[in-house]
Order: C-alpha cells, then structure tokens, then sequence
C-alpha cells in the first residue's frame, strides 16, 4: 500500500535530518494518514478511504465528500476516488 492520500495525492517527501553538530543525513516526511469511511450523500453509500489529515479537514471544510470530489482534479485522485466521481457525475447529471 502506498503512502499517498486517495483525495488529495499528498504522498512522502524527502528531507534532511539535522543533528546538533549540523550534519545531515537523508530521512523521510511520512503524511498522516488515516482510514476512514465517508459517506456520499447523492449516491446513499459510505466509501472507505485513506486519506490525510488535512484531507479530512478539506472535506469537512468543503461541506462533504460529494461537494470536494466535484471540486478535486482528476490527476491528484486515486483510481478508487475517480470511479466514485464518475458514479457522482452521472447521477448529479440525471438529476
């Protein structure tokens, strides 16, 4: 399993680790990732995901899955959450 956010593509960096005496060794900065199930509210189904922390905030920010798929680019999501944009694309344009 790969450590990238499904919603936002966030995914580990690389860096510096500083010591005292200011030598630098290589190290990696790992998101915060957490599994969560969300619930789609246009489609009436709850989708498990991992995503960051900061996603969870967006999506909450945003007023919830639905409304931050549509606004999300499709290069930045995980296959899993293009095919529930696609699913909520098509149902929103039946409406």
């Amino acid at each position: 399993m790969s450590r990238k956010c499904d919603l936002t593509g966030k995914s580990a960096q690389v860096g510096h680790k500083v010591s005292h005496s200011n030598r630098k060794t290589k190290r990696r900065f790992l998101p915060n990732l957490i599994n969560v199930t969300l619930q789609s509210d246009a489609l009436s189904q709850s989708v498990k995901l991992r995503i960051s922390a900061n996603a969870l905030k967006s999506v909450d920010h945003r007023g919830g899955l639905d409304a931050f798929l549509i606004k999300a680019k499709d290069a930045d999501l995980s296959p899993k959450a293009l095919e529930i944009k696609r699913k909520l694309a098509k149902k929103l344009a039946a409406v």
